[in-house]
């Protein structure tokens, strides 16, 4: 499997995070999308954001400079 093909997906735990992750991914060109969190995720909120391949640590790296609380799903 290569990277471009792995998938992260992030959980928050209010709404408001959720679309300022999103916000976030939009204003530095990372490729992400809200999605519904999986049941199995017991996400505090019903959504997550999903990227893919190296966007992930992007994502991630973006999130945390912005102060975002969130955790990988895994």
């Amino acid at each position: 499997m290569t990277t471009a093909t792995l998938e992260c997906l992030f959980l928050f735990d209010t709404t408001h995070q959720a679309m300022w992750a999103e916000d976030v991914a939009r204003e530095k060109g990372i490729p992400a999308e809200v999605v519904a969190a999986p049941p199995q995720a017991r996400a505090k909120c019903g959504l997550a954001l999903r990227s893919v391949g190296e966007s992930c640590r992007a994502l991630e790296q973006a999130m945390q400079q912005e102060g975002i609380s969130f955790r990988a799903h895994a």
